[in-house]
């Protein structure tokens, strides 16, 4: 958030702003008073209403473009109008439910998520951006193959068949028996368990072992929950190239080039959805406030969903600081009620 306090406003000025702000996002023109006047309803003078805008604009809510008579708004105006003047009309969204649903049909998980993320960004026609749960790392099945005197092939298979390599420099030339052994122990004491559980088991289960192997298996449990953490896609993004039709992008480039390189780094993103799973409900970022998503033409609509009544993950749509705000909270709110079903009903 801004971290600023909550301007006062008066009714005809949270009017007039209100006024303003959905028909600068309805059209992308600036907008006068005239417009004002008559959009408003409110019987005012051309010359009261300048004086209005002049207030507002003094608060930062509202800006006026050099090449236009007319204003827009700011960061600050959004969050405003967002905060205290939206209200959300239940007939944005003209998909009904149903439909919907249908398009999030219970599958395997990464589909699913993969599917959300299609489906948030076909409905908002920005970038849609799903954080997938975070799944334990559990292996069915573990193997040692020797490659050379000090170095190892760890094959790790998960419970739903996935199979991850990972090469490890051991200081000790284990022979093929030893190697057998390691992968037995495991194998029948652990399979099935969360790698992170495992290691710590293994420190005190091993001390029956030979040190070398005790070592061998811690090794090989760190880089197979590495491996089977890496194998999960974390972030899943679509639609990216909607931003290029977007006017206020197709004129500032540098913009555009940062939010990709966003896309394509996906760690702040991962942080800010991180910190939106923690939000009851919808939260929303406007123009570079997050600090994580440093764009300022961008603004984050984002919800957490959950799995059998545990939240679990969350996602959003990414767009322009001029979007519809009550269609893309509908847009978000709707998606995540139907990730977290399919999840729930899918199962893993």
């Amino acid at each position: 958030m801004l971290g600023e306090t909550i301007p006062q406003l008066d009714e005809r000025a949270k009017i007039l702003l209100r006024t303003l702000v959905e028909r600068y996002i309805a059209e992308g023109q600036p907008v006068g008073s005239r417009t004002l006047s008559k959009a408003s309803g409110l019987e005012l003078s051309a010359a009261t209403i300048r004086n209005v805008m002049a207030d507002l604009e003094e608060l930062g809510l509202i800006a006026s473009p050099h090449t236009s008579a007319g204003r827009v708004p700011t960061a600050k105006g959004y969050r405003f109008f967002v905060d205290t003047l939206l209200t959300v009309r239940r007939s944005a969204l003209s998909l009904p439910a149903a439909e919907l649903e249908s398009r999030l049909i219970p599958d395997q998980p990464q589909k699913v998520i993969s599917n959300a993320a299609h489906l948030l960004s076909n409905l908002s026609h920005f970038v849609g951006v799903v954080m997938a749960p975070r799944r334990p790392s559990v292996f069915r099945h573990i193997e040692f193959l020797r490659l050379s005197a000090q170095r190892l092939l760890v094959i790790i298979v998960s419970p739903e068949g996935d199979v991850q390599n990972r090469v490890i420099s051991t200081q000790t030339d284990f022979t093929t028996s030893q190697l057998t052994e390691a992968s037995n122990y495991l194998n029948a004491n652990y399979a099935g368990m969360a790698l992170e559980q495992v290691r710590e088991k293994l420190k005190d289960e091993v001390r029956t072992l030979q040190g070398e192997i005790a070592a061998l298996m811690q090794a090989a449990v760190q880089v197979g929950s590495e491996a089977l953490n890496d194998a999960q896609e974390a972030v899943v993004i679509a639609g990216e190239r909607n931003l290029l039709s977007v006017d206020d992008f197709s004129s500032d480039l540098d913009q555009l080039r940062r939010a990709f390189d966003l896309f394509e780094q996906k760690t702040q993103l991962m942080r800010l959805l991180d910190v939106s799973s923690q939000a009851d409900g919808i939260r929303i970022f406007i123009g570079g406030e997050s600090q994580m998503v440093p764009v300022e033409e961008l603004s984050i609509v984002s919800a957490p969903y959950e799995v059998d009544g545990s939240v679990v993950g969350t996602l959003g749509v990414i767009g322009p600081t001029r979007m519809p705000y009550d269609r893309m909270i509908q847009i978000v709110d709707i998606t995540s009620r139907l990730l977290g079903q399919a999840l729930s009903q899918g199962g893993d």
